[in-house]
């Protein structure tokens, strides 16, 4: 998993400021932020500390139709001394804008309620697409109570408006519109237009578009009735459109609508009045003072901020150019005319209005009248009811005790008794029962489902003994030790928070039933900010500056993976070979460094809900996901947290999903019943496999890292597993705490805690503390404890540095408490370098690391799932393969450590092959003895399937030993067959290990891995269920059988000839492809139907192809399957490679130490985590293993694009070796990867019949796109 956040660091204020002395007398209440997606060029952070600085003392937030951005302005202005005043800014369907700003909770709460109803639905009561909000003035009218309104007129006063008349609150003159549809039937009749309707008859007509006016906005038609009882006659030059196929519209300038949103908006007193820098602004402002005068309103200054200075306008430009899809270029009008609507302090806004002190008097006034806070929102959890009228403490009490008493048959001992005791107290001073009381009842939900779904909580809840005892986690925090402070604590007024992780396949199920539980007016999950990354920025910003889609392609690939921070121009330079003395690409480099990290939109969080008693909707505006059925509110979890509101995180895990699949094919093929409770615990084979650093699937410990730390740490208990988890993390790295370790770990260096001096404290002050860990702190409880003991920390002080280690990032607030924790350890006499190295490690936690309860939870995944793998390789991998997309590896590193593992791997096949990947029972000869075990192909053998027109039986073939493929020569002797290639046998390990015993066991059948359909690229689930229900009535004998028993169409059977899925029915790849192609599309005419009977197949049956050569044929399977089992695309290259000096990755042991190799291979993983110091990690595949290469970096500076780009590398180096761990230390690497597509070449000797007769057809052109020629999938990248 990456170790940087996938989201860009939340910026933060830098210091915090007691509030202004000065009370300015203007408050800005027009300005929008970064939340109004592409329209707001500042974000939080910026715009309150320029307000700061320009003297203001309260400042207003008004984005589009959202509240996104209300916590991030709150937080930020709070922590300098501001005022913030929360409100939006309400844009109608209608084309009329308001600010809108509550003036108390229940106001605040209507104004959610609206933009949640505009986000949610359409109009017309349809599902609403994500990000759209339609908001009509009726809709606001019924929302409007307590809410004041500032309508923002149009640059142009005489701007006319079309409203709909059904049922807004325009009110008109019924006898005008009548005399008006009166006239209009009569001019359509004369006109022979069409007939006349009634306004009765127009009402019935809902699907009408808006008839088009010059200047007008077009609405969507209302659904209640035209007439408005009691509206007064409109008075001025109304037009009203009546047609024959539209409903009734109303048209009218700006100016005639003022009295009638005065009488419909009693909350509406204020017009906004601001500069446009136009020529003509004195004379615009004082019409709308006119204006407000005439109609009881007041003219209320702004400047309608979009950004915080006015260098941010070139990114406003093209924050325009991107919304309308354009360029800045030809924008046009769309552009800003100047730079000045930016912040502005009250000064020059007194300047600029000094004519009309009023209207800033007005902005003034309603910042003040506006009182309401964020603060003001008290979060109420669901209450519930429960059984024998309990409340919700006391159920949580029985439910406790029950759990324990489960856990501890022969008694709950007194120390676990202590501990509930103390945790049920403290939760119900914190009126948490209800909480933790979902939980479970999502836990029961979930387990109740049948089959069961797999879940466990994990995080800081598992330092819990509450939880541990109701379900919630698997971890017993008696055993380890655990802290529950770091859970909750009565000094901390915060929420806890616990996570459960389901099974990524079935997680839907359960958000479901939480929507069914509460309603979607009560839950939602919350929402995940999409940022703008270096990649898209570039993109998009070129894009919007001219740049052609080549050079902004180009300059996307100088960033190192998805999740880059910048763009550097020495890679612009280099890599891209763009010259930066070019103004426009420095220029356009620039907007992009300013656009990095912006919001782009919202999406949903992966699981965190939010669930309340009453509305939510009145406590944050909820909108649509993309996904169906998901609905998500506006704020994201650090909104949550800053507000202290309870979330529920339903998260989804793969590896459960794995985990649950492979224990069901024991199920089903072994007898086996197994849970994650009932696997045998503390399997010697298990640590065994894990020492070797064999680990390849296994949860948390497959990346590079963990494999190179597994032979140093050699874990032999379930506790080292906890410690590996989370020793290879920036926390312990950047503590220096792992070497120290290692070393105490091999007696390469003695035990010593650490000790206070003789007259501060007891010598084993941190023996309790550290005396597991060696005496070295792993994890962030021991940190706590730490600063606790050693620098006497109060429990304030202690939550202060709790808070520093999750914000460390962004606010730097680690850096206050270092003086005071390293100071007051070494005045206790601690030594000052084991305080520093403490410190640092806590600074490392801040960019991120494990709590040991954390760890704890993922440890018992380790132990799961490297059991699983020991004894069960074949299930594991089969498991694994049906739960992609997860881990690490790809499906073809998946099949070759399987193989390496002694599983037999056979192909996909359309008469034998399901959905899933499967075990299947296999003969002696490794050959597939013709049924699935515990599937539906019972009774099924290859002689049932149509006779070969020719040749011998198929012949399986046997990788060489220490070999993952069958080398080359194999199957060129095998080629001239009509056969299919056959069963793959296992490969013979170089050291065979007991390990392999319990997967072939003498009682049990020898199982092989039998891959499935849903291992060939793009073919549809649902095509595959109507194979195999087709099956039950017989195997498939031929193309057209398939064709017509199963549906399938000829472009779906062709995808399965391209795969090579027809190996039981005798046919190659080629001739399956023909066959498929010869097939007819469609029914046709019945003149011809005699005639398609007689002729379908003739000539595919007169036409035998011979085989494909077998680099084609793994080229084939690579662009099919993603995979190929009948040999590595190194092994074609390997005479090349041999003949310029380079060995295989199994020959690197016998090198000397240190000695130089050149080495070649596939690049499957590259990593660079951001605690590595540059540092990059990539590892290599060739036809016998993998090589893993470190490069330092001043070489990845030198040749980042051959590092970032290359498919296939030539690597020289030096190799190093230890213990079970080899790298290639790298000095020179070369992008092989031309060479990979000569492979679509035969690069065999192949063979010719006597005489003029070729059995080889001829080769195409090599000249087309290399996306047509995916010879080996993508590398999977870590940043």
């Amino acid at each position: 998993m990456p170790e940087a956040a996938l989201t860009p660091e939340r910026r933060r204020v830098e210091q915090t400021l007691p509030p202004p002395e000065d009370r300015a007398g203007f408050v800005e209440l027009g300005m929008v932020s970064c939340f109004s997606f592409l329209r707001g060029a500042s974000d939080a952070v910026d715009l309150a500390t320029t307000a700061r600085a320009l003297g203001y003392d309260a400042l207003g937030i008004a984005d589009a139709n959202t509240m996104a951005g209300v916590v991030r302005l709150h937080s930020e202005a709070k922590a300098l001394g501001l005022t913030p005043v929360i409100g939006c800014r309400i844009e109608t369907v209608e084309g009329l804008e308001f600010l809108a700003y509550p003036a108390d909770r229940a106001a605040y709460g209507r104004l959610c309620r609206l933009i949640s109803a505009g986000r949610m639905g359409k109009l017309d009561g349809e599902w609403q697409d994500k990000g759209a909000c339609d908001i009509s003035l009726t809709m606001l009218a019924e929302h409007a109570e307590g809410v004041a309104l500032v309508l923002v007129p149009p640059a142009d006063l005489a701007a006319e408006f079309t409203i709909a008349v059904e049922s807004n609150v325009i009110p008109f003159d019924s006898r005008a519109l009548r005399q008006a549809q009166d006239e209009r039937g009569a001019e359509t009749r004369r006109e022979g237009e069409g007939r006349f309707f009634s306004h009765e008859d127009t009402k019935t007509r809902r699907n009408c578009d808006a008839p088009q006016a010059s200047n007008s906005i077009p609405a969507s038609p209302l659904t209640a009735t035209s007439d408005a009882e009691g509206a007064s006659p409109m008075e001025g030059p109304l037009r009203v459109f009546v047609s024959s196929c539209e409903p009734t519209f109303l048209t009218a300038p700006f100016p005639e609508l003022l009295p009638h949103l005065t009488t419909q908006f009693p909350t509406l007193r204020h017009i906004a009045a601001s500069y446009l820098y136009s020529g003509d602004d004195l004379a615009r402002i004082a019409r709308l003072d006119t204006l407000a005068r005439e109609h009881g309103l007041a003219i209320l200054a702004t400047n309608l901020p979009l950004y915080h200075v006015p260098q941010r306008r070139p990114l406003h430009d093209v924050m325009t150019a991107i919304r309308h899809k354009t360029t800045v270029a030809a924008a046009g009008y769309l552009l800003r005319a100047n730079a000045e609507r930016h912040l502005k302090g009250p000064e020059e806004m007194a300047r600029l209005f000094r004519r009309w002190p009023h209207a800033l008097q007005a902005a003034r006034d309603l910042a003040d009248a506006c009182a309401f806070n964020l603060e003001e929102l008290r979060y109420e959890y669901p209450r519930e009811e429960y059984p024998d009228g309990l409340d919700a403490q006391a159920y949580l009490d029985r439910l406790t005790w029950q759990g324990a008493a489960q856990h501890y048959p022969h008694g709950v001992p007194e120390e676990v008794a202590e501990t509930l005791r103390k945790e049920l107290i403290l939760i119900g001073k914190k009126a948490l029962a209800q909480y933790f009381l979902t939980i479970k009842e999502i836990v029961d939900f979930a387990r109740a489902q049948d089959p069961p779904i797999l879940c466990q909580g994990r995080g800081s809840a598992a330092n819990s003994a509450v939880c541990f005892c109701l379900g919630i986690t698997s971890v017993n925090p008696a055993e380890h030790a655990l802290l529950f402070e770091r859970f909750i604590s009565e000094d901390r007024d915060e929420p806890p928070d616990i996570d459960v992780d389901f099974e990524h396949e079935r997680r839907e199920e359960v958000i479901q039933h939480i929507y069914e539980k509460y309603g979607r007016h009560r839950a939602g999950l919350c929402a995940t900010v999409i940022h703008y990354r270096p990649r898209m920025a570039i993109r998009e910003v070129g894009k919007a500056m001219g740049l052609s889609e080549d050079v902004t392609s180009a300059l996307a690939k100088t960033v190192w993976g998805g999740h880059g921070r910048s763009i550097k121009e020495a890679h612009v330079e280099r890599e891209a070979g763009m010259d930066l003395s070019d103004p426009h690409l420095r220029r356009v480099l620039a907007l992009t460094e300013q656009m990095i990290g912006m919001p782009r939109h919202l999406s949903q969080h992966v699981g965190g809900f939010i669930l309340t008693e009453g509305a939510l909707t009145e406590t944050v505006p909820i909108g649509n996901g993309a996904m169906p059925d998901r609905s998500f509110i506006e704020w994201d979890k650090d909104d949550i947290d800053a507000l202290g509101i309870l979330k529920v995180d339903v998260l989804a895990l793969g590896m459960l999903t794995c985990i649950r699949k492979c224990l069901d094919l024991l199920g089903q093929h072994h007898g086996k019943t197994l849970t994650l409770a009932t696997v045998p615990r503390e399997d010697p084979e298990v640590y065994d496999m894990l020492c070797k650093g064999d680990s390849l699937g296994v949860f948390q410990v497959e990346s590079r890292a963990q494999m190179n730390m597994l032979p140093r740490l050699r874990p032999r208990c379930f506790y080292d597993l906890v410690i590996e988890v989370a020793i290879v993390r920036p926390g312990p790295i950047q503590g220096d705490m792992v070497h120290p370790y290692l070393k105490r770990r091999r007696g390469a260096e003695k035990v010593e805690i650490p000790a206070p001096g003789p007259s501060h404290g007891p010598p084993d002050e941190l023996t309790s503390i550290l005396g597991r860990t060696l005496g070295v702190p792993i994890f962030q409880e021991q940190a706590m404890k730490i600063a606790l003991d050693a620098a006497r920390f109060s429990s304030k002080e202690a939550n202060r540095l709790r808070k520093a280690m999750a914000t460390f990032r962004s606010r730097g607030m680690v850096h206050e408490l270092e003086d005071l924790m390293v100071g007051r350890m070494i005045a206790r006499g601690y030594d000052p370098d084991f305080a520093t190295r403490c410190f640092n490690q806590i600074k490392g936690f801040g960019e991120y690391g494990f709590p040991e309860s954390h760890a704890a939870s993922f440890a018992l995944l380790v132990y799961v799932s490297s059991w699983l793998k020991c004894h069960y390789p074949a299930a594991f991998a089969a498991a694994l393969l049906n739960s992609q997309p997860m881990g690490f590896y790809a499906p073809a590193q998946i099949v070759r450590d399987a193989r390496e593992h002694g599983v037999a791997v056979l192909p996909v096949d359309v008469n034998v092959s399901g959905w899933d990947n499967a075990l299947e029972a296999i003969g002696s000869r490794g050959e597939a003895e013709g049924r699935r075990e515990g599937g539906e192909e019972k009774g099924f053998s290859r002689k049932d399937a149509k006779a070969p027109r020719g040749g011998s039986a198929p012949q399986a073939l046997e990788s060489k030993p220490g070999f993952p493929f069958a080398a080359a020569s194999d199957f060129e002797r095998a080629a001239p067959q009509a056969e299919p290639l056959g069963a793959f046998a296992p490969l013979r390990e170089r050291n065979p290990s007991p390990l392999l015993r319990a997967s072939a066991s003498p009682r049990e059948p020898k199982l092989a891995l039998r891959l499935g359909l849903r291992q060939v690229d793009g073919f549809p689930e649902a095509a595959a269920a109507r194979i195999v229900a087709a099956r039950e009535a017989g195997p498939f004998r031929d193309v057209r059988e398939l064709k017509e028993r199963a549906g399938l169409s000829p472009a779906l059977i062709e995808r399965l000839a391209s795969a090579d899925c027809f190996n039981s029915l005798n046919l190659t790849r080629r001739q399956a492809l023909w066959d498929a192609r010869s097939l007819i599309a469609g029914p046709d005419l019945p003149l011809f139907a005699a005639m398609a009977t007689r002729d379908e197949g003739a000539e595919r049956d007169a036409t035998r192809l011979p085989r494909m050569p077998l680099s084609e044929e793994v080229v084939a399977d690579y662009q099919t399957q993603r995979l190929s089992l009948k040999a590595h695309p190194l092994a074609f290259l390997r005479a090349s490679l041999g003949e310029r000096g380079f060995i295989r990755a199994s020959e690197l042991r016998e090198r000397k130490y240190r000695s130089t190799v050149q080495v070649a291979g596939v690049v499957l993983i590259r990593q660079r985590p951001g605690s590595a110091k540059g540092v990059c990690f990539i590892t290599l595949e060739d036809e016998s293993g993998v090589v893993n290469l470190v490069i330092w970096p001043d070489l990845m500076e030198k040749q980042r694009k051959v590092i970032m780009g290359a498919r296939l590398m030539e690597v020289k180096g030096r190799v190093e070796y230890d213990d079970e761990v080899i790298h290639v230390i790298a000095q020179h690497l070369t992008d092989a990867t031309p060479s990979l597509h000569a492979l679509s070449d035969d690069l065999l000797p192949h063979h010719t019949d006597r005489a003029d007769h070729v059995s080889r057809p001829l080769q195409g052109s090599r000249g087309g796109h290399p996306r047509d020629v995916r010879v080996i999938p993508k590398s999977r990248d870590f940043h």
